[in-house]
């Protein structure tokens, strides 16, 4: 595998999600130590927010995470991505076309885009440009329960795909599903750029202190 000098166009490392919490104030104090734990992404993800809360506190999110030099991801909805002015999107295979958030979006943010267990999808996606592919789950989620799976050899085909890109920066390959400290070093090992943790991060007592573990793991 490169190193961690590789040029990506997503951060690698830890990409901390967002668990659904209504108190924005325990969001981010949560964020802020997931932050000074090495956390180097943040994707703000909410689907029970009532719709009234949602711009206000997606937008808290995104100006805390700048000031944290965290990159800031807006789930599903490129739009209030663009509203906030967070540094870009997720998409899933149910949120828009990945070419049309292109376009909206320019060049100037990022788009990232679920690709399960697909490597098929990954080469569609980054042929229009994505700046990162990702793969899950990864193991059993308690999150989606019902998701499919992915393989490490999943994530390797994947690493192969970015890495056949042209540019001085490659897309980066993002591992997700019932990630924690103790399981994500063979995801890692298989090519996975930078993982994306929900529940083992924001669920335990010390965020501060999986965040470091997490991030340990890069090197």
């Amino acid at each position: 595998m490169t190193s961690a000098t590789t040029s990506l166009r997503f951060p690698r490392g830890l990409y901390g999600i967002t668990p659904e919490w209504h108190d924005t104030d325990r969001l981010l104090h949560a964020v802020a130590q997931a932050a000074a734990g090495g956390m180097t992404a943040l994707q703000w993800r909410r689907k029970t927010i009532p719709a009234a809360d949602r711009v206000a506190q997606a937008r808290e999110i995104v100006d805390h995470c700048r000031r944290l030099g965290v990159v800031s991801i807006i789930n599903d909805d490129w739009r209030l991505a663009a509203l906030v002015d967070a540094d870009g999107v997720h998409l899933g295979r149910d949120d828009g076309s990945l070419a049309e958030a292109r376009v909206a979006l320019g060049d100037g943010k990022l788009i990232g885009c679920s690709c399960y267990n697909q490597p098929e999808l990954a080469a569609k996606a980054l042929e229009i440009g994505m700046d990162y592919v990702a793969f899950g789950a990864m193991y059993p989620s308690s999150v989606k329960p019902d998701a499919v799976r992915a393989t490490l050899d999943h994530i390797a085909q994947g690493r192969k795909l970015a890495q056949a890109q042209p540019g001085n920066a490659r897309p980066a390959v993002v591992a997700i599903g019932g990630i924690t400290s103790a399981n994500a070093g063979p995801v890692i090992h298989a090519g996975a750029d930078s993982i994306a943790v929900i529940s083992s991060l924001f669920g335990v007592d010390d965020i501060q202190a999986e965040a470091r573990r997490c991030t340990q793991l890069f090197g």
